[in-house]
């Protein structure tokens, strides 16, 4: 299992626009429909890699229980379907249904948004402000498959606390490591 780390975005950049089908509903979602009143969580995952495996309870518990505060979620899988055939957006909408997401799952046909994002692995995570300004990005938490550690969110829910109290948001953030986004050749 390849251990692939995030590329870190710069804090403070602008979350990149989108217009992406939503494998759940069937409709287009765009990031000003997408995003929440006090801020934005974009989550790039897919069906098939371990490390997302490993957090979809989280992020699934985090996605309904944040929402309710003003933070939207949205999940993006840019994925190479035609090597990762498992990834396809068909199989997207079982998935989310069988992990009981709360928020679009997004298919990134063109891989166009995971390059805008500077999107490196699964789970990758970045929250952005009520402006869209990008005030965290990196790893949900320590735990990974096979480490022992527990699924807690910790890192992800400290830095969406924050945002939310108006506290500001430790810029010491650490990657979140996964399986690389399955590129096009």
């Amino acid at each position: 299992m390849a251990r692939t780390p995030s590329n870190m975005l710069p804090l403070g950049t602008k979350a990149p626009d989108f217009e992406l089908m939503d494998t759940i509903t069937d409709t287009l979602v765009s990031l000003e429909t997408a995003k929440g009143e006090k801020g934005t969580v974009v989550m790039f995952i897919c069906n098939h890699c371990p490390f997302v495996i490993h957090v979809n309870p989280e992020i699934s518990r985090l996605g309904l229980e944040y929402q309710k505060t003003g933070i939207r979620f949205v999940a993006i899988s840019s994925n190479d379907v035609e090597n990762y055939p498992q990834d396809a957006p068909d199989l997207m909408k079982i998935k989310a249904k069988e992990e009981h997401y709360s928020f679009p799952y997004l298919y990134d046909k063109t891989q166009e948004i995971a390059k805008a994002y500077h999107a490196a692995c699964t789970p990758d995570f970045y929250l952005f402000d009520n402006t869209l300004q990008l005030v965290y990005r990196g790893q949900l938490d320590d735990s990974r498959p096979g480490n022992g550690l527990p699924v807690t969110g910790r890192d992800l829910r400290k830095a969406m606390d924050d945002l939310l109290k108006g506290n500001p948001i430790d810029e010491l953030q650490k990657p979140s490591i996964g399986c690389n986004i399955k590129w096009k050749p």
